[in-house]
């Protein structure tokens, strides 16, 4: 498992109309490395409402259609529940996907 990979989970929230949903993992690598439990992931919706906190991510990155992560609804998932692997983001979208995070968490350079 590393940073970027995105993976199916199915039924992730008692509160999700879906059966499943697709999160990309967003924790640190040594977090993900570690035997910590779950690790930090951020959605993956099929719409994109253009905020500054969103990813467009695609066919290029495994997915079905187009879509976009949501950097503003992270949320902690075990480890055991991302099996379902989907594809991995580029050096190009983890650099977006770290701007977004700063973006989102309010850390300032």
């Amino acid at each position: 498992m590393k940073r970027g990979n995105l993976y199916r989970v199915y039924k992730g929230s008692k509160n999700d109309p879906k059966n499943f949903r697709v999160f990309v993992t967003v924790s640190r690598q040594v977090l993900i490395d570690s035997k910590f439990f779950t690790v930090i992931c951020a959605p993956i919706y099929s719409k994109y409402d253009g905020l500054s906190t969103q990813i467009k991510v695609g066919i290029e990155d495994g997915l079905k259609h187009e879509s976009s992560i949501y950097c503003d609804e992270l949320i902690s998932i075990k480890k055991e529940l991302l099996t379902d692997y989907i594809g991995t983001l580029s050096d190009k979208k983890i650099l977006e996907l770290n701007r977004c995070l700063k973006i989102a968490l309010e850390i300032e350079e």
